[in-house]
């Protein structure tokens, strides 16, 4: 096989920089939204991030799976980006872990939306006449990966047009969150606040019926809402260990609750997402 093909002898080979210490959670959500980069595993993840327009940086082979990536390969020829190729022993060196898919890439970001931007209010969209997503939703502190890429999924799955993110929720593009997603997380365009609880001012200038899920008594059960609340709406959901805070809850226009049978007072934060976006889905 022909190609930008760099094979690596030494786990301390600094053109390996990108795939250092990938087991170092709080390093890496630091260095890579600072660098611009996030980590691709395995092959449907690397191709649905090239199919999404992020750019390849690099790719981290073993040997068996030059075959299985040969058209990733070839694409990283065109764009000069190297794939580098080692042992397995080395690849678990670098990283810090055994990587079973055999296959990482270190793809480039691309620029975050601003939240207005991004349902429409201003950029390109406004100045067409568009609307906006018709549901949206609002993660406030989700810091654990994977319930972020599994509500990233259900959010891909049951038609959710936008995500909007509060400033303590954790990276969609982290490794962890990627994987558990199955790379849902580059189909559902998403923004990041910069100013919360305030920041959620921009949903009511969007003309967005704001509901926040709670299990508090006093909210109005999920089933018991008309269709026609759910046409422009955002559902926001709060973080896995508290929930929302008071500020998100004041924001809103009304509190939503998933009834719950006796003795269970709430869901995980990630299956508790599922269910309202398929209940708020149009019924037509």
């Amino acid at each position: 096989m022909t190609g930008p093909i760099v094979r690596i002898g030494d786990a301390d080979d600094p053109r390996l920089t990108d795939y250092t210490n990938l087991t170092d959670v709080e390093l890496r959500r630091r260095r890579e939204p600072a660098e611009g980069l996030f980590m691709a595993e395995g092959d449907k993840v690397i191709r649905r991030s090239l199919d999404t327009g992020h750019p390849l940086r690099s790719m981290l082979l073993t040997e068996r799976w030059l075959d299985t990536m040969a058209d990733v390969v070839a694409l990283a020829a065109e764009s000069g980006a190297p794939v580098y190729v080692a042992a397995p022993e080395i690849v678990e060196r670098v990283t810090g872990y055994h990587v079973h898919r055999g296959a990482l890439a270190s793809m480039q970001r691309k620029p975050l939306p601003e939240p207005a931007e991004l349902l429409g209010l201003t950029g390109p969209s406004a100045t067409a006449g568009q609307t906006g997503p018709g549901r949206i939703a609002v993660f406030e502190g989700f810091v654990d990966h994977a319930n972020l890429g599994a509500a990233f999924r259900s959010a891909a799955a049951l038609g959710i047009g936008a995500i909007l993110l509060s400033p303590d929720c954790a990276d969609p593009l982290y490794r962890r969150a990627v994987k558990v997603s199955m790379g849902a997380v580059f189909s559902v365009p998403y923004a990041r606040f910069a100013e919360w609880p305030s920041g959620l001012a921009v949903l009511r200038d969007a003309g967005y019926r704001v509901l926040a899920m709670t299990p508090d008594e006093r909210a109005k059960p999920l089933d018991e809402l008309p269709p026609e609340q759910f046409e422009r709406c955002a559902l926001v959901l709060g973080s896995e260990g508290h929930g929302l805070s008071r500020g998100a809850l004041d924001a809103a226009h009304e509190w939503v609750r998933i009834p719950m049978a006796a003795g269970i007072d709430s869901l995980n934060v990630a299956a508790a997402s599922a269910v309202v976006f398929y209940a708020t889905r149009p019924k037509s």
